[in-house]
């Protein structure tokens, strides 16, 4: 069974193995440990979220994705609250009084990130409201506000208030026999005060919290409007408009719209005695019942009103946001996706077909015939799908072994391995639970799993199975043959088209022997062998990172070639920052392509000056990892499921694997080359954790086109 070992105990052991000071005369990893030397991962992640708004404010983006940017930037936010603020806060409960590695206490962490999201939110709300709206009114796209309906748009606002909304919201009085209701996290809601018109001897109350469920009513509200125009309403004004139905007998003479985050970081134990999918399904429900980290309301709301609510919801006075307008741009893609403007969304980008499976006969066969590595969204990930469908139907599969981490609530991955299972194969499926914010899909799909004779694993106890990798075994003639799939990607067809991913596809030997073994491993608690190809966290992915850092070092010293790129999603590991700053010192060159957080200061003389570091926020997601060790002219190319971060290095299963077709480390040689020239959508990172915007006196490189169009080429 693999144990994850104590993290600090883990890096000493390793630390211990370096060569000396007195061996290379350079200073020790450990040297270089001060909290000045690192950013706060909080507060940069804040920084990439602020890049995500960026994009929203860039007049070259076509204006309905920068609508879409606007709604990923709160979308992102939400999230952030969720867990790390939440997190942050439950340190500051408990009293905490360690420093992080940048030497911040909890209460300066918190006190910095709110800062920081007042001002954010604060650029975000005058933003869309200065600029974008009075651009999509240019465009005929109206957003408007109860009292500039028109006579047709208020019969309809009635109509449909009655016949689709009424039935649907349930208003919460508030009076001593009703205590104020639990606001439940996300939910958009309304706050009304009133008074009663009538006599009557049923209880009265001059308060009540009328919750709003936008996953069953769209946000926005189309309107009759002429043609070419495009008129949305917001929901909550719609109601507030026909509010006079919910509360007959009242006069509602202040309606606010309120919106609660809570913690929603799902906290429980594993024992090993406890069914582990109804442990997660239990604390599933008590996500939405955490403690209020932020609260939401409109700038008129009353004193009284947001008295009361800051003593229910126990709120501090950071966790206050007021705001301009509505509440909430996370349901802008409810206008994104109802508007078919072609002039203001990004041109379609149609996936490439790759040519191998295209003019093969089966992907069996041309896997036998040779790797094939493909790159979403720019070439289709419809081959990952088909790779289990032909499986699924193919009278000589005999078992498929695979992990999911999150899981497509339609996927039709997931239906191969179920129509595989009734065909009486032999189907074993990791099926992570603890996948963040994706738990109940992987639950639901657990399920049919095991109803259709899968043999389905829930992951293993103290760490998440986070690698991504597939086998199929197939009897050939007279031998048995394992085809295999590795990616960086999550096995999930809806984010597939939007988030940039490499996957292999392999019948080498070595690979198929390496995941039977990771497979008895994961399902079996076999003791891990030594693989022939990959490596696997938490037992010895950081060893081999940092072994091959330090090799780049002692090739530095004796003058031979020294080069690392490194392309994550996140570099946030102290060790391996020291490690970085060591190479840095012995003269390796580092080129860092990290989306969101960096702890890491680059550029700093006497400690990173060898190192760069750019963020490149497009279209796509960029979620692919690829490390290049250029080992004195004799390269290695890895690809991986793993970011240079302690909980992935420690506390999770990760893969590591390498690419050895000369073809394809020549392709991702181009890859890293055209995102390291980008200079329209790539950022800098400043010493101090923020970015710039690399300068753009060159010819123009987009990368992600770029990309696009070299795949076009190659095919």
């Amino acid at each position: 069974m693999i144990a994850s070992k104590n993290t600090d105990t883990l890096v000493e052991q390793i630390l211990d193995k370096t060569d000396g000071e007195k061996e290379t005369g350079l200073p020790s990893p450990k040297s270089f440990d001060k909290p000045e030397n690192f950013n706060n991962r909080e507060l940069s992640w804040l920084e990439f979220n602020r890049r995500v708004l960026e994009e929203a404010q860039d007049p070259t983006v076509p204006l309905l994705e920068r609508i879409k940017f606007l709604s990923i930037f709160s979308t992102n936010l939400d999230e952030f609250f969720m867990v790390r603020v939440a997190g942050v806060r439950r340190q500051i409960d408990a009293n905490v009084l360690s420093k992080g590695p940048d030497g911040l206490l909890p209460r300066e962490v918190m006190e910095a990130m709110s800062r920081r999201i007042h001002e954010l939110t604060e650029i975000q709300h005058d933003y869309f409201f200065d600029t974008l709206l009075p651009l999509l009114n240019k465009e005929n796209v109206f957003i408007l506000k109860p009292d500039q309906l028109n006579n047709d748009q208020l019969i309809f606002a009635d109509d449909y208030f009655k016949h689709t909304v009424m039935s649907i919201l349930t208003p919460l009085a508030i009076d001593p026999s009703h205590p104020f209701p639990h606001l439940t996290n996300r939910t958009l809601c309304l706050i009304a005060e009133m008074r009663s018109l009538v006599d009557s001897k049923l209880p009265k109350t001059n308060l009540a919290i009328i919750p709003i469920s936008v996953s069953v009513i769209p946000r926005f509200v189309r309107l009759p409007s002429p043609e070419g125009s495009y008129q949305f309403i917001p929901l909550e004004d719609l109601i507030r408009v026909c509010i006079h139905e919910l509360f007959k007998g009242y006069e509602v003479f202040n309606c606010y719209a309120i919106r609660v985050i809570r913690d929603s970081d799902l906290q429980y134990d594993e024992d090993p005695s406890e069914d582990l999918i109804k442990t997660i399904s239990e604390t599933l429900r008590n996500r939405r019942k955490g403690a209020a980290v932020r609260l939401q309301f409109e700038r008129n709301i009353s004193e009284p009103v947001l008295k009361n609510l800051i003593q229910e919801l126990d709120v501090e006075p950071e966790d206050l946001y007021p705001t301009r307008g509505f509440i909430s741009f996370s349901e802008l893609m409810v206008i994104y996706s109802q508007l078919d403007i072609p002039h203001l969304k990004d041109p379609v980008f149609v996936p490439r077909l790759v040519s191998e499976f295209e003019t093969g006969t089966d992907m069996f066969s041309v896997i036998r015939n040779s790797d094939v590595l493909i790159h979403h969204p720019y070439q289709s990930f419809s081959y990952v799908t088909r790779f289990l469908q032909e499986a699924a139907e193919d009278p000589h599969v005999l078992a498929i072994k695979m992990t999911l981490y999150r899981i497509a609530a339609n996927s039709p991955i997931a239906q191969a391995l179920q129509l595989a299972a009734e065909r009486g194969k032999q189907v074993a499926v990791l099926v992570e639970l603890k996948a963040r914010f994706d738990e109940e899909a992987n639950i639901q799909w657990a399920r049919k799993l095991e109803d259709a004779g899968a043999h389905v694993i829930y992951g293993m106890s103290g760490l998440k199975t986070h690698c991504k990798v597939c086998m199929i075994v197939r009897q050939e003639k007279n031998k048995i043959r394992r085809y295999c799939h590795l990616g960086t990607g999550n096995y999930n067809d809806r984010t597939s088209q939007i988030y940039g991913d490499m996957g292999l596809f392999t019948a080498h030997p070595r690979f198929g022997e390496d995941l039977s073994n990771l497979f008895n491993v994961l399902t079996g608690y076999s003791t891990p062998p030594k693989f022939h190809r990959i490596k696997i966290a938490p037992t010895e992915l950081r060893e081999t990172f940092i072994t091959r850092i330090r090799r780049e070092i002692a090739n530095a010293r004796e003058g031979k070639p020294a080069l690392i790129i490194a392309k994550m999603n996140a570099l946030v590991d102290k060790q391996i920052i020291l490690e970085l700053y060591r190479a840095s010192q012995a003269g390796v060159s580092i080129k860092c392509i990290i989306r969101g957080i960096c702890c890491l200061k680059p550029g700093v003389k006497g400690l990173s000056e060898n190192i760069e570091v750019i963020s490149i926020i497009d279209r796509f997601l960029e979620h692919a990892r690829i490390f290049y060790f250029q080992n004195n002219d004799q390269p290695e190319y890895f690809l991986a499921s793993s970011d240079w971060m302690p909980r992935n290095l420690n506390q999770r299963i990760e893969v590591l694997f390498p690419i050895k077709e000369p073809k394809y480390q020549q392709y991702i040689w181009n890859i890293l080359q055209i995102q390291l020239s980008d200079n329209v959508k790539a950022r800098k990172f400043l010493p101090e954790g923020t970015t710039i915007r690399v300068k753009n006196d060159k010819k123009k490189n987009r990368s992600q086109i770029a990309l696009y169009e070299m795949h076009g080429k190659l095919n």
